[in-house]
């Protein structure tokens, strides 16, 4: 390939795929989720943690983040696996009001305290005009890092997948107009219009912790994990800073901080995706209960 064409898609283009029924489960967590955000920002956050801790201990939800947990750390005693059990779902709940709170994060956005050992590099790649590809995953709150970083100055862009409920996927689709720009959603131009953005010196926000056909087996959390190398490749590609980035929950007012890790150096795609794979589980170690867990990334198929 040459070095204007595009890395392999993260994800089957959903361009032309129908549209899905919505189901009675999104209909009713829609209904909730409606009605929490009528409310302060405070208080809507709180109940929905309250919520979610509800309705993780009377559907399914609760144990699936238990299996998940078992799976990847075995290690754990039985208590600690269901004390992660009953916290992950609130902050599943809270995640998702606060990602549709828009202008709220916008608000307390230049209140995140910023910090971490890769902070340095980052203001400097932005000082420069590198591109940049900031890895985090479905764990503390992900956007609040890009609301805070934009609020330092940066010029960020995010590459996000659409939900599978209607419903909630168009309120989630208004948040992206409203949080920033550029937006580029999983699909062939999506990803063509993120290549653009990157090689005109663009800092780019991404996940890396859900399954894909076109991943690689590596090591997460001592599991085989299907991964996809194509950020990494794309890092390598247009020369981009590859570095980690988390947005971590805190007790401590305005309730987040944003920490830069290291960033990754480059060598092939492979060696750096299993070096963010192993800051994401160093970050799942110290934080347990902020990852929502409940991805399936143990495919039958798997090793």
């Amino acid at each position: 390939m040459t070095a204007d064409t595009p890395p392999p898609p993260l994800a089957d283009d959903p361009d032309t795929a129908p549209a899905k029924p919505e189901k009675l489960r999104d209909r009713l967590t829609m209904l909730v989720v409606l009605a929490l955000l009528r409310l302060p920002f405070g208080p809507r956050v709180a109940l929905a943690g309250a919520v979610g801790t509800v309705v993780g201990r009377v559907t399914a939800l609760g144990s699936r983040v238990a299996r998940g947990v078992r799976h990847f750390r075995p290690d754990l005693p039985e208590a600690e696996v269901r004390r992660i059990a009953r916290a992950v779902p609130g902050n599943l709940a809270r995640l998702i009001v606060e990602v549709l709170s828009p202008r709220d994060l916008t608000r307390i956005g230049p209140d995140v305290p910023q910090g971490g050992p890769g902070l340095e590099a980052l203001d400097a790649a932005n000082a420069a005009g590198r591109p940049v590809i900031m890895v985090s995953a479905h764990f503390g709150n992900y956007d609040v890092a890009r609301y805070a970083l934009i609020h330092r100055g940066y010029r960020m862009g995010g590459y996000f997948k659409e939900l599978g409920s209607p419903a909630l996927n168009r309120h989630y689709l208004d948040a992206m107009a409203v949080s920033g720009h550029p937006m580029f959603p999983d699909t062939g131009e999506g990803l063509r219009a993120l290549v653009r953005f990157l090689r005109k010196g663009g800092m780019l926000g991404i996940l890396i912790d859900l399954d894909r056909p076109n991943g690689t087996m590596l090591d997460f959390l001592g599991q085989p994990t299907r991964t996809v190398t194509s950020i990494a490749e794309m890092a390598l590609r247009y020369d981009a800073l590859l570095i980690p980035v988390w947005g971590l929950r805190t007790p401590d007012a305005p309730g987040f901080r944003v920490e830069a890790d290291l960033p990754i150096p480059h060598s092939d795609p492979e060696t750096m995706t299993q070096a963010l794979n192993d800051a994401f589980g160093e970050k799942v170690r110290q934080y347990p209960e902020q990852w929502v867990w409940w991805h399936n990334r143990r495919k039958k198929s798997h090793p």
